[in-house]
């Protein structure tokens, strides 16, 4: 195993130190109740104030707001590698960092950032973000969520539903996508704003909390939105420039499924070479059968190849070149080798592999979803496709 670290080059000294830290942070803080959060189906809201306070919300957040101002995603492929090992997951705090900061950052005037940002790192104020509606899926472009100009322009009235919105139950502040003027006939995508939406507003609601069939500690809800009033202060971006922002942010959210996936994957085979190890059939350790080593050894092989792969887009997204084609690249395959090889692993399980007490089990449930969120495979293979002049 030394010379794969010894050749990987994406990490230094700094990204070590701190995944040392958060190391002994999930072994003390997160593993002993992991269980507990996974019946109850989320984390508890005050696990986001321990990672406020141990800088994690923080990380690429300018210092005059109270973050660390490092530009750089290296730190959360760090998070997705050593919560994976650990078979464990941050709740829904992952849509806080990956998903809404980027937006904040992008759109935010420095009044907003200093209303938002400081609350955003300490944990104090958690965000999430609200594109999806019931009825349609991958096609933003055809949300029906309104939001209305009040006669004296001082606030947006927002009406409408969206759902499978990650970190919803717990969330104080959701950006939410809403029509501020219908499509035109050259441009369906006409017409999307984004807002800064405060969940103890009047009319807004939280419906029922999503039963996934993994991911158990993310909270996941449906919002419901009537006659909610949005000052017109907490309009991100320009107006009905919504739709174009989206696209802006695309790439760093497949990275993050991409990076996530290939992390997985590569707690998979760590999980089931120690089980074979262990396990003991025919009076042998599984590990001792050549099929056995067969399987293990074209899962890592996968998983080195996914490894390069999701080095190599982590390199592009901080350099600022990764293109939607190249992330739409990265998570194609960094999740369909996860889908192969947490399967095959599993298999490596024989029937406790089906148990929920073994990390293997939640691995599997919990990675099926990254072929789907983000744009789905056939989605990512659209892309592609076009980069190619298809």
């Amino acid at each position: 195993m030394g010379w794969r670290t010894v050749r990987r080059t994406v990490f230094n000294e700094d990204h070590e130190a701190f995944r040392e830290t958060i190391r002994a942070f999930i072994e003390a803080e997160v593993v002993p109740v992991y269980d507990e959060w996974f019946a109850a189906g989320q984390a508890p809201r005050d696990f986001y104030y321990k990672l406020g306070e141990l800088g994690i919300f923080g990380i690429s957040v300018p210092e005059e707001f109270g973050g660390a101002g490092m530009d750089t995603h290296k730190f959360e492929a760090v998070l997705y590698e050593e919560t994976a090992r650990a078979g464990v997951q941050f709740g829904g705090s992952g849509v806080h960092v990956l998903l809404a900061l980027p937006y904040l950052k992008m759109l935010a005037t420095d009044e907003q950032k200093k209303r938002f940002l400081p609350k955003f790192v300490t944990g104090e104020e958690m965000w999430a973000i609200a594109m999806t509606e019931p009825g349609t899926g991958s096609d933003l472009a055809g949300m029906k969520t309104t939001a209305k100009l009040s006669e004296d322009g001082t606030h947006y009235v927002l009406n409408g539903a969206k759902t499978f919105i990650t970190g919803g139950v717990h969330a104080d502040k959701v950006i939410v996508c809403a029509r501020t003027a219908a499509p035109t006939a050259e441009d369906r995508r006409h017409g999307i704003s984004l807002f800064a939406v405060d969940t103890k507003s009047e009319g807004y609601s939280v419906g029922r909390k999503l039963d996934k069939l993994g991911l158990k500690t993310s909270d996941t809800a449906e919002l419901a939105f009537v006659d909610v009033k949005v000052p017109v202060e907490d309009l991100l971006g320009e107006e009905n420039k919504g739709f174009s922002y989206l696209g802006h942010n695309l790439a760093s959210e497949r990275w993050g499924i991409a990076f996530g996936a290939y992390a997985q994957a590569k707690a998979a085979v760590r999980f089931a070479k120690q089980y074979v190890q262990e396990r003991t059939v025919f009076g042998k350790p599984v590990a001792h059968f050549q099929n056995t080593k067969f399987e293990l050894a074209a899962c890592q092989a996968e998983v080195d190849a996914a490894e390069a792969v999701a080095d190599r887009a982590t390199e592009a997204l901080d350099a600022g070149e990764l293109t939607p084609a190249e992330a739409a690249s990265a998570k194609l395959f960094c999740t369909e080798v996860a889908h192969r090889v947490i399967d095959r692993c599993l298999q490596l399980h024989g029937g406790y592999g089906y148990m929920n007490e073994y990390p293997i089990a939640r691995l599997y449930a919990d990675n099926r979803v990254n072929r789907i969120y983000g744009g789905t495979s056939e989605i990512m293979k659209s892309i592609i496709a076009k980069d190619m002049g298809l």
